[in-house]
């Protein structure tokens, strides 16, 4: 081979080589390019009112609760409860208690009354008999004493000795006659005692039968209201073994068993940091949040804040007060203990540019965002107008500018 051929060969390759690498220098660079705009999250700026809020937590609770207690009957054991969170309607059974003792007693007090009132039906009986006769006697010793007056009224008209008969007649049917109506007094008085007697133990009978129905009538508990049921725990075994009451458990009377909220008077009850008190006042705009349903947002109002502040359990102490906003008709699947919060709107900046609070950065003490065009991010400095834990009302883009999530120069000095 000539060395004209060899220095032929030997440019081409050395041409084909450079158009490799230039080639492959090229891929790389679009590459990392396409790469970058990929890595990066960008997220558009929006126009519109800003709600400048203060963010709290708390759990919701219900503003009214009905307690529910054991009735005042003695030797009680529970025999059938309604399922714990179970809805139920107003005037629906909720608790039964064992009423078989209380309807013997029912029989024996039945019986015991039925007994009553036949005594009672015969002492009165025997007075109207007694009442009777001595209604009669008594008239006959009226009769006998007007017959002897009237003997004696014949004095001038038969012999002396006839006539002093008769006066004597006279004065002894008068004697027969006052023991007779002393005797119907007795009678009556001591009739009335009798009836009295029986009527008291009769009475007495009715009241214990009535009392035993009572207290059968209290052995089944109904709802107050419609809700669902939260039973208190059963301390009689010690506070170490307290569970909820249950079906078989004694109970005494009186005895708190269960509670029952009122579902219609939900509020969010929630803790202010002492240094947001001074921002906040009673209706003041709110959203309340559940965590166990995130795609619920509820409006209300702040209807009382605590006057004084708490110190919690944490460490160190946290000082905060408490805010109270209740529900304006809640929803069906909100129940009293939830974790949530609320957002407290505290002021509104109209037609305000609002980016995530994670697109704001600061460099040389400034904040700064990241504007992204085609892959490429050019910082910019912006004006603050208002910080939200989750977004940032700033001056200085317009409205739908793409701004970086994340610090491009931190990203490539991590590359």
């Amino acid at each position: 081979m000539s060395a004209r051929s060899r220095r032929i060969r030997f440019w081409g390759t050395l041409v084909c080589v450079v158009l490799a690498l230039g080639g492959a220098s090229a891929g790389v660079y679009r590459l990392r390019q396409v790469e970058s705009a990929v890595t990066l999250p960008v997220a558009p700026a929006r126009q519109g009112d800003f709600l400048v809020i203060i963010r709290c937590r708390g759990e919701l609770k219900a503003g009214r609760s009905v307690q529910i207690y054991a009735p005042i009957v003695p030797s009680l054991s529970i025999a059938w409860m309604a399922p714990p969170g179970e809805k139920v309607d107003q005037g629906q059974a909720i608790i039964r208690f064992d009423s078989s003792s209380a309807q013997q007693q029912l029989q024996q007090k039945e019986a015991q009354l039925q007994q009553a009132q036949a005594t009672l039906d015969q002492a009165l009986a025997q007075a109207k008999i007694t009442a009777e006769q001595d209604k009669s006697d008594l008239a006959d010793a009226q009769y006998t004493v007007e017959k002897a007056r009237l003997e004696a009224s014949k004095q001038e008209v038969v012999s002396r000795i006839t006539g002093e008969e008769s006066k004597i007649d006279l004065g002894v049917a008068e004697q027969k006659l006052k023991v007779q109506e002393a005797t119907v007094d007795l009678h009556a008085a001591s009739d009335r005692s009798k009836i009295a007697s029986a009527a008291r133990l009769r009475d007495q009978a009715a009241a214990d039968v009535a009392l035993t129905k009572s207290r059968i009538a209290q052995m089944e508990i109904k709802a107050p209201l419609p809700g669902y049921l939260t039973y208190a725990p059963n301390y009689s075994q010690g506070w170490m073994n307290a569970k909820p009451f249950k079906a078989g458990d004694n109970v005494f009377s009186g005895m708190g068993l269960a509670e029952m909220p009122d579902l219609d008077t939900l509020m969010m009850d929630a803790k202010v940091e002492e240094i947001d008190r001074g921002r906040i006042a009673a209706n003041d705009d709110v959203r309340v949040r559940v965590d166990s349903l995130p795609e619920l947002t509820m409006p209300a109002r702040i209807g009382q804040i605590s006057l004084l502040a708490e110190t919690g359990n944490e460490f160190p102490p946290v000082r905060s007060f408490r805010a109270y906003a209740p529900i304006p008709h809640p929803d069906s699947r909100l129940r009293p203990g939830m974790n949530g919060g609320m957002d407290i709107i505290i002021n509104r900046i109209p037609n305000a540019i609002s980016i995530p609070a994670k697109a704001l950065f600061t460099r040389a003490g400034k904040p700064i965002v990241y504007l992204a065009n085609a892959g490429h991010y050019r910082p910019m400095e912006v004006q603050v107008l208002a910080r939200n834990p989750d977004e940032v009302a700033i001056r200085g883009i317009g409205a739908g500018s793409m701004v970086a999530m994340v610090d491009p120069e931190k990203k490539d000095q991590k590359k």
